[in-house]
C-alpha cells in the first residue's frame, strides 16, 4: 500500500473519451490518453485490503493490489510481470471487460471503486512501449501435439499456455483470419486490431502454429485430429445468434449483428469487395433489438456509418441508477450504464416487446411493439404486454443483437464422441475440463455459454493447465 491515505484524499477519475463529433468520423479508439501521474494517484486509491475482493471479482485472479501499488512506486516493469503472471492479454481485457472487479472493490461499498481497468490498461501498454514484452519460447520441447480448434481468446489463451509448456500447438480458425470474435465482432473504436496482431506475432514466435480456413470437422475430421495430436482443445465459442423468432425475420433488411459488425470490421481492416448496401447504415432509419455490449457495438457502428436514425429497443426495464437490495456488493450490477456509443446518439427504449415485422415488396418497412411489465410467476420472470401501448415504428434496417443461445451444433462434436447440453454446450467435468472423450477438453463459451472475454481467457489458462498434466502423466 504505497499512500494510506490516497482512497481518502483522491476521487474516481477515468480518461475522457474524445469529442463525440470528432469520433464519429473515424474508427480509431475514443479513449483520450490518460497521464501519468494522475494514473499513479489513482492507482494510490488502493486500500490494502485484508480480503480483497477485487481478486474475487476477477475470474482470472488478478493480483489487482500488487500492481496497483507497483504502479504508484513507479514500478512499471515489475508491474507489468505481476499482471502477465495471470492474464496472457491485459491489453484486450483493459479495454472490452466491463471489470467485476472493480464491482467488488471494498472501497465501492460507500464510495467509488478503484480505477482498477484503466490501471490495467495502462501497465501493458507502457510495457510494449519500452519493448518490455517478447516471446517467451519454451527452454525444452516435449514432442507433445495439440491442437486449439477456435482462435478466440479462450483458444488463443490455452495454445499460448500450451505453447510455454514446450508442447506443439496448431491453432485451427475457419475464418481467414485468426481472432474469432476479437477479430470480426469487436468495433476497431473499442480495441484496435494491431493489438490482436502484435499479440499473434509474439505467439507465433513462441512456436504457434496457426491454420486458418480450416473445415474442421469437414475436409479436417476429428478422425484426422486425433491421427495427427496427442490432445484437442475445443474452444469454438457460443456463436449462435438468438433468433427473433417472428414470421417476416428472413426479410431482406434484416440481420443478425454480428454478420453487420464483421462486414464492417472487414472494411476497416481494408478488404476489397463490392459495396454491400443491404449492411450499410447510411441514411437508414435503424433499429437495434438487444440492450446488451453487441447492441451497443450495433449502435457505435451505425453513428460511424452515418446512420439517419437510431433506436435500440430492450425488452427489460430500464436498470436503476444505483445498486438494489437484489445487486449487493460485491456481487455485479445490473445498473443503468452509458457506452461510448449512447453517448454519441440514439434512442434507447426498455420494457418493448417486438411483435411483428411488416414488409412492402418483400423489403422490412415497419417494427410492431408493444410494452411490457415484467411480472414473477411461480419464481419464474416473463414479460406481459400492456394493453393499450401498441405502436409502430418506420425502420430500413434491423439489427438482432439479442445475445446467444449456445455453441453452434457442429458436425465435430459427434465425430469426436464429446456430449452436449440441452442448450448445446460442451459437457465436461468442472476442475479438468475433460470431455466424455479422454483427448478432448473444452474452454471458454463452448463450456460456460456466451459470457465474458476475461472467463474466456481464465478457462483457456485453466484448459492449458489440465492438458498439460494429462499430457505429462501419458
Amino acid at each position: 500500500m504505497g499512500k494510506p491515505t490516497g482512497f481518502l484524499e483522491l476521487t474516481r477519475e477515468t480518461p475522457t473519451r474524445r469529442p463525440v463529433q470528432e469520433r464519429v468520423q473515424d474508427w480509431l479508439e475514443v479513449y483520450q490518453s490518460f497521464p501519468v501521474d494522475r494514473l499513479r494517484g489513482q492507482a494510490s486509491r488502493c486500500m490494502d485490503c485484508g480480503i480483497p475482493f477485487c481478486h474475487q471479482g476477477c475470474p482470472l485472479g488478478n493480483l489487482i493490489p500488487d500492481w496497483n501499488d507497483l504502479v504508484y512506486r513507479d514500478r512499471w516493469r515489475e508491474a507489468a510481470a505481476r499482471l502477465h503472471a495471470t492474464n496472457n492479454f491485459p491489453e484486450f481485457t483493459g479495454r472490452l471487460c466491463p471489470a467485476p472487479c472493480e464491482a467488488a472493490c471494498v472501497l465501492g461499498i460507500n464510495d467509488l471503486p478503484v480505477t482498477i481497468k484503466q490501471v490495467e490498461v495502462s501497465i501493458i501498454d507502457h510495457a510494449f512501449e519500452q519493448g518490455w514484452v517478447a516471446p517467451e519460447p519454451a527452454p525444452l520441447r516435449t514432442g507433445r501435439r495439440v491442437a486449439v480448434i477456435g482462435s478466440g481468446p479462450a483458444g488463443l489463451a490455452a495454445a499460448q499456455q500450451l505453447a510455454r509448456q514446450g508442447h506443439e500447438v496448431v491453432v485451427f480458425e475457419r475464418s481467414d483470419r485468426i481472432g474469432g470474435l476479437l477479430r470480426y465482432g469487436i468495433p476497431d473504436f473499442k480495441m484496435h486490431k494491431r493489438l490482436l496482431d502484435r499479440r499473434l506475432e509474439q505467439m507465433a514466435a513462441e512456436g504457434v502454429e496457426f491454420r486458418t480456413g480450416a473445415d474442421v470437422g469437414g475436409a479436417v475430421s476429428g478422425e484426422a485430429l486425433r491421427a495427427e495430436f496427442d490432445a484437442i482443445c475445443l474452444a469454438v465459442g457460443a456463436a449462435q445468434a438468438r433468433p427473433l423468432g417472428l414470421p417476416g425475420s428472413d426479410l431482406s433488411g434484416v440481420h443478425y449483428a454480428m454478420t453487420y459488425l464483421e462486414r464492417q470490421n472487414r472494411l476497416v481492416a481494408g478488404d476489397a469487395g463490392p459495396h454491400d448496401a443491404a449492411l450499410d447504415a447510411r441514411g437508414k432509419r435503424v433499429i437495434i433489438l438487444g440492450g446488451g455490449d453487441t447492441g451497443a457495438d450495433c449502435l457505435g457502428t451505425a453513428h460511424r456509418q452515418g446512420a439517419a436514425s437510431v433506436r435500440q429497443y430492450e425488452i427489460a426495464p430500464r436498470p436503476p441508477e444505483n445498486r438494489s437490495a437484489g445487486d449487493p456488493w460485491p456481487q455485479w450490477p445490473t445498473i443503468y450504464r452509458v457506452s461510448a456509443a449512447h453517448e454519441e446518439g440514439g434512442e434507447r427504449e426498455y420494457a418493448v416487446m417486438t411483435t411483428g415485422l411488416e414488409a412492402e415488396d418483400g423489403t422490412l418497412k415497419r417494427l410492431h411493439g408493444v410494452r411490457v411489465e415484467l411480472v414473477m410467476a411461480d419464481g419464474r420472470p416473463s414479460f406481459v404486454p400492456v394493453p393499450g401501448t401498441e405502436f409502430h415504428q418506420d425502420v430500413d434496417l434491423l439489427l438482432l443483437a439479442m445475445g446467444f443461445s449456445g455453441p453452434e451444433r457442429l458436425p465435430l462434436f459427434e465425430q469426436l464422441g464429446v456430449t452436449c447440453d440441452a442448450a448445446g454446450r460442451v459437457q465436461a467435468d468442472p476442475v479438468t475440463r475433460q470431455t466424455a472423450a479422454p483427448d478432448v477438453f473444452v474452454a471458454g463459451d463452448a463450456r460456460r455459454g456466451a459470457s465474458l472475454i476475461v472467463w474466456a481467457i481464465a478457462e483457456g489458462r485453466q484448459a492449458a493447465e489440465q492438458i498439460g498434466r494429462q499430457l505429462s502423466d501419458a
